[in-house]
């Protein structure tokens, strides 16, 4: 159980395939930014994990809190 627990500590959120709790999971990002990702990724799929600046909402301030966290 604790494997586990480390593990999901340091994993990442891949922004093509995240569901919207695995996104919400993420320091400040709530239910509209989660929707507007999901939104967004249908239309445009991630290349780079800074694309997600694109989200209104997300400048660079929150990108920078989260990127380690991300991966696409």
């Amino acid at each position: 159980m604790l494997i586990l627990a480390f593990s999901m500590a340091f994993a990442s959120v891949n922004l093509n395939t995240a569901s919207a709790s695995e996104l919400q999971s993420l320091k400040g990002i709530g239910v509209k930014s989660a929707q507007n990702i999901i939104l967004y990724r249908g239309k445009h799929k991630f290349k780079r994990i800074d694309e997600i600046k694109n989200i209104k909402g997300i400048g660079d301030k929150k990108f920078e809190s989260i990127k380690s966290e991300l991966s696409i």
